[in-house]
């Protein structure tokens, strides 16, 4: 039986804090079950956002999408996310990933690493802050119990053992990182390599007492009744594309309304994906599909 579905958006704009709270306002309203923040120079402090995004909201949870293991002392990381679950009333769901964008650390004078040690450092991050939070020692405590969910965020066999190992979500990209680049750029992978990704997290976590829940991000939502238009400029982004094999990427959702809610029923079906989060242009244009999968 599939889960339910849950939606995030992740807000990467950065306002003033009359703006901020009126946005996570809106997020609610319009019916989403998370509100996200990224980690990255540039965009909003994750836990402050947070917090302030809890002070005016009611129902939804509230999660990092997702922190960047080289930027947080283990130790640290654990006081900031007791504290930060606390204020917001048991709602905090902390996602953990393993940082992609060199040009961030060589700002931040920290080091980059290579792709190995960079999931070595998560692997440290994940399993000391798991062993602070458990102990009833320590202090701050956080409000859930037994424990503040953990999302694991990453395409890589060793990050998706990780994720079979210690995460409550396991979120798929359905992108990777463009060997070289100290920007971060991302190329979308194909269908075809999801499922092999999503079967390889499926193996590595068959021995699960519990089913994580899958998580998958989506780079853009268009609502409309030609698709065409809306891949047609991306052939440019992505050279040797077509426009239909554009159109058959996980990440994007593009067409009228029943086509885009028939496709992400076909892929919770085909990947197991319930828990969908959208970036934050398309937190409107993805209400409606919402609205029309609600309790479906």
């Amino acid at each position: 039986m599939s889960r339910p579905f849950r939606f995030g958006v992740n807000l990467t704009v950065p306002a003033p804090l009359e703006e901020w709270q009126a946005k996570c306002r809106r997020a609610e309203e319009l019916g989403y079950d998370v509100i996200l923040v990224p980690d990255h120079l540039g965009m909003v402090a994750p836990f402050p956002a947070l917090v302030a995004a809890a002070g005016v909201t009611e129902r939804v949870r509230l999660g990092t999408f997702v922190l960047n293991a080289a930027f947080w002392n283990p130790a640290l990381l654990a006081r900031e996310v007791a504290t930060t679950d606390a204020l917001t009333g048991g709602r905090l769901e902390v996602g953990l990933g393993t940082g992609y964008v060199a040009a961030e650390h060589t700002a931040a004078g920290l080091p980059f690493g290579s792709p190995g040690e960079r999931v070595d450092r998560l692997r440290r991050t994940v399993e000391e802050l798991r062993e602070l939070l458990d102990s009833p020692e320590h202090r701050p405590r956080p409000a859930q119990e037994p424990r503040v969910p953990l999302m694991i965020g990453g395409n890589g066999d060793r990050v998706l053992r990780l994720a079979a190992e210690h995460a409550d979500i396991a979120a798929f990209t359905g992108a990777r990182s463009v060997p070289g680049s100290t920007t971060g750029q991302l190329v979308p992978i194909s269908a075809g390599e999801l499922d092999e990704r999503v079967a390889r997290y499926r193996e590595l976590a068959a021995g699960r007492a519990e089913e994580a829940e899958l998580n998958l991000l989506i780079q853009m939502v268009a609502v409309t009744d030609d698709r065409e238009a809306v891949a047609r400029p991306l052939t440019e982004q992505l050279p040797g594309s077509t426009v239909e094999q554009i159109l058959d990427l996980p990440l994007l959702l593009a067409g009228p309304l029943d086509r885009i809610v028939d496709q992400v029923l076909a892929q919770r079906e085909r990947y197991g994906f319930s828990y969908l989060t959208v970036l934050e242009p398309s937190m409107e244009a993805f209400a409606p599909v919402l609205a029309e999968l609600r309790g479906r």
